[in-house]
């Protein structure tokens, strides 16, 4: 009876303790509960968005990375200058392409959580941060492709010796440049009109510029079009042209080469043809 009688004692003490307990769990449902579950949801989207957004990150850079990226752009300006900030063109991209996910995911979760201010400019969102994002796009690309265009050039034209020359790798950069630039214009919405009149004005400023740079240069071209056809002197062979004496080392479409007492003379093939050649037999 004793015993009975201690755990009558014991079971009322045991209730309270659980009730007590119970208190902040059922606290807890009730703010959870109070929480609509529309917000619960765009919490959702948010926390995938991040997630995808890291994945799509990784993804872009070993995708690059695996397309030989890194190396064919090596040695441009815009490279170079990504590599003074402890970063890369490869991953730029990349980031971008994860902000790009977090943007999207960012307005999703907004609406989702019907959020007053985003009913009114959804649809503007909606279709300006893609257009931002191709816009950056498009001019990272641009850059990268100008400076790499404006390499290759610069070393294709090394060995024509024409002060004119050094020009056409500057034009070539800038030319893919400003295409991307309004291209990128574009994107964001300025008026395509405009765009063309830009394009068709900068075309005729870069024709009349080649036209005027490259004067030299293609005088050079049609007298070394001229010789390489004609062949009036190979090399091997010892001649005298515009005040210069030695043996023709090599014959191009644009310059002469001849080497005498250990000196190269390298001249324009339109000096050439213009002061003409004595081929001397001995």
């Amino acid at each position: 009876m004793t015993g009975c009688a201690s755990w009558v004692a014991i079971l009322p003490a045991v209730s309270n303790d659980l009730g007590a307990a119970s208190v902040p769990s059922s606290a807890a449902s009730d703010v959870l509960g109070a929480v609509p579950e529309r917000l619960w949801v765009a919490l959702l989207v948010l926390v995938l968005g991040l997630v995808s957004a890291v994945i799509v990150g990784i993804l872009s850079r070993r995708l690059l990375t695996r397309a030989g990226v890194p190396e064919a752009i090596e040695g441009t300006a815009f490279e170079r200058t990504a590599r003074e900030f402890d970063t890369s063109t490869v991953a730029i991209i990349a980031k971008l392409s994860a902000y790009f996910i977090v943007a999207v995911a960012v307005v999703v979760a907004l609406t989702v959580a019907e959020v007053d201010f985003v009913d009114r400019f959804w649809e503007n969102v909606a279709t300006f941060v893609p257009r931002l994002f191709i816009a950056l796009l498009v001019i990272i690309v641009g850059i990268v492709v100008g400076d790499k265009a404006e390499l290759l050039v610069a070393e294709r034209l090394r060995g024509v010796k024409l002060p004119e020359v050094g020009l056409l790798p500057t034009i070539v950069k800038y030319s893919i440049v400003y295409v991307a630039a309004l291209l990128a214009l574009g994107q964001v919405g300025v008026e395509t009109l405009a765009l063309i009149i830009l394009l068709a004005a900068y075309a005729l400023a870069v024709v009349v510029l080649l036209a005027l740079a490259t004067k030299d240069l293609l005088a050079a071209a049609a007298a070394g079009l001229f010789l390489l056809l004609r062949q009036p002197y190979g090399i091997g062979d010892e001649v005298r042209v515009a005040g210069q004496r030695g043996i023709v080392q090599e014959v191009d479409l644009f310059v002469t080469r001849i080497e005498t007492d250990g000196e190269e003379h390298i001249l324009p093939n339109h000096a050439v043809f213009r002061d003409g050649i004595v081929r001397i037999r001995e």
